[in-house]
């Protein structure tokens, strides 16, 4: 277990299997950190980090990619939804490919999943004793995408996506107590997010979710923002950032298995090359 490093995890669909190559380098080299934070597919690449479960998040994310259960236009013509949540949220985990639930309670580290609020736009924030035995709940609606997924109730709440209101979690990380922070981002440098062209869609789908609309309105400005203060705070020395070295050519919803192994590969090949430089950064 790290001191007192966090380990701060981007989401973004199936881009995320960069991150689990990362996590598999992490898993092979037993590097762990007293807190995680995620959203969207960085916290569903946490979770199978925690558990220890070595090759999981590659069989789940790679192997099932061409599984129209998985994803296809059939699940959202048939249940509105591009993933089959139903699939990748209980019957893989509890059929499939069997989660270790007994080695992710056991785990010491905090694991903290971002939401966000549809009323007010605002993230939401779970940690072990807010999720306990519903761990899966909360990853669901913290990969729930607007449009493609329906909303997630969970203690009163109707969640969606945390990578709407907060995409890069790092201060929610700073405000839980820890200044130095392993940021993974599923974007390279130079990345920058535009506006959205299609929000009048948003007030017709979400007429009722003001807070929701604005969050969406605003989101390439969060996420840029939070780019450049990650940026700022690497120059402190607060953040060490790892990210994909070229341009991804892998999309939220891809499909294709031997761009997502590339991917997936890349990111395993980067941690082991930083491998030193991560270990004299958390000292």
């Amino acid at each position: 277990m790290i001191g007192q490093t966090g380990l701060v995890l981007e989401g973004g669909g199936m881009r995320g299997v960069y991150t689990a190559g990362i996590l598999e380098c992490f898993l092979e080299q037993d590097l762990f950190f007293p807190y995680v934070i995620g959203v969207s597919a960085g916290a569903c690449n946490a979770a199978s980090y925690l558990s220890k479960q070595k090759g999981r998040n590659k069989t789940v994310t790679i192997e099932y990619a061409n599984d129209p259960r998985y994803i296809s236009w059939k699940n959202y013509f048939r249940n509105r939804q591009i993933f089959g949540m139903d699939f990748i949220f209980d019957e893989i985990p509890n059929k499939y490919v069997p989660y270790d639930y007994d080695a992710f309670y056991n785990s010491t580290s905090e694991f903290v999943v971002g939401t966000t609020d549809c009323v007010t736009g605002e993230p939401v924030y779970y940690k072990r004793q807010d999720y306990q035995k519903d761990l899966l709940t909360v990853l669901r609606a913290s990969s729930s995408l607007p449009f493609i997924a329906p909303e997630v109730s969970f203690k009163d709440k109707l969640l969606l996506d945390g990578g709407i209101s907060d995409p890069i979690p790092i201060r929610q990380a700073q405000k839980d107590g820890f200044t130095k922070n392993i940021v993974v981002l599923t974007r390279n440098e130079g990345y920058a997010k535009k506006p959205s062209k299609f929000h009048f869609m948003v007030e017709r789908k979400y007429p009722e979710y003001t807070g929701l609309q604005k969050s969406l309105r605003d989101r390439y400005e969060i996420y840029n923002n939070t780019i450049s203060y990650l940026i700022e705070e690497e120059k402190k020395g607060n953040v060490f950032l790892i990210r994909p070295s070229v341009p991804l050519k892998v999309g939220r919803i891809e499909r294709n298995p031997q761009r997502l192994m590339e991917l997936y590969q890349q990111g395993y090949q980067d941690a082991k090359a930083l491998k030193e430089s991560i270990v004299e950064y958390i000292g």
